[in-house]
């Protein structure tokens, strides 16, 4: 079931602006036994980009109320929410009153190899590049092009991610993660405040890290930095944290960091992680 402004639907209008300019939000969120995880985060982080791009937020409460109804028996789903300034006409202009379109829908969830957590993920760097944008830097606006660009690179099963940099060379998230490295003790994780998407799981890593003693660095990354890494690991609010074993040929060990932040991230997952 889907609903779009509070009613079971599947379409929405050709006029809307979301469909015709990217000119939204969303959220992509799990959900285990009946509850969406990390659901204030969410709505925070959403909160943040309503008002960043002058968008009606709408009623958290209500939003909830919806949520639930959609995902309540649900052992373990994917729980998407799209805010669009809804119908508009033509021109960029936005619409005087804007009444947002909100959606809410659920899939099933994906099936990853459990692999993935145990072992390890191949990577490979990507050669489109994201733009660098600070007004949009953070957000998980509706126009993702890079990233679908990004993504069909590459055919290989056996390649579970690809990186992407920004205009510069510097090393951002992937397609729908985002990345961290080890390197002599400090985690490093890249500076977004120019391009990429500020996930809620890596929010909840830094904090893991910070409370475990762990020296974080926010920053550039390079290619060659990353490749000199002791450990990699990628995050979203789906896989938890995927240690990476292999990017363009080079081997990653699974080193104890992330070993550990992973069986914390495992608590907020237990059913994921088996």
């Amino acid at each position: 079931m889907i609903l779009i402004n509070g009613k079971k639907a599947d379409q929405i209008s050709a006029r809307d602006r979301g469909l015709h300019y990217g000119d939204g939000l969303f959220e992509t969120i799990a959900v285990i036994e009946g509850e969406a995880v990390f659901w204030e985060r969410h709505l925070q982080r959403l909160e943040k980009g309503c008002q960043r791009l002058s968008l009606p937020f709408p009623d958290p409460a209500l939003l909830q109320r919806e949520a639930q109804s959609l995902i309540k028996n649900e052992p373990r789903a994917v729980l998407k929410l799209i805010i669009s300034r809804g119908e508009g006409g033509r021109g960029y202009a936005y619409p005087e009153p804007t009444r947002s379109t909100r959606l809410l829908m659920p899939y099933l969830w994906p099936d990853y190899p459990i692999q993935n957590w145990r072992q390890g993920v191949q990577v490979r760097f990507c050669d489109t590049r994201l733009a660098r944008q600070p007004q949009l830097a953070g957000l998980k606006h509706l126009n993702r092009l890079e990233q679908v660009l990004a993504r069909n690179e590459w055919r290989d099963a056996n390649i579970a991610e690809g990186l992407m940099c920004d205009e510069n060379g510097n090393v951002i998230e992937g397609t729908l993660s985002n990345l961290f490295m080890l390197h002599n003790g400090v985690l490093h994780t890249p500076d977004l405040s120019q391009c990429g998407v500020a996930g809620i799981m890596r929010e909840r890593i830094l904090e893991l890290a910070h409370r475990q003693g762990i020296r974080i660095e926010i920053d550039n990354i390079t290619k060659a930095q990353l490749l000199a890494a002791d450990e990699v690991f990628l995050s979203n609010s789906l896989i938890g944290l995927w240690p990476v074993n292999s990017l363009q040929g080079r081997n990653f060990k699974i080193g104890n960091i992330t070993r550990s932040l992973q069986n914390l991230i495992n608590q907020d997952y237990p059913l994921i992680h088996v």
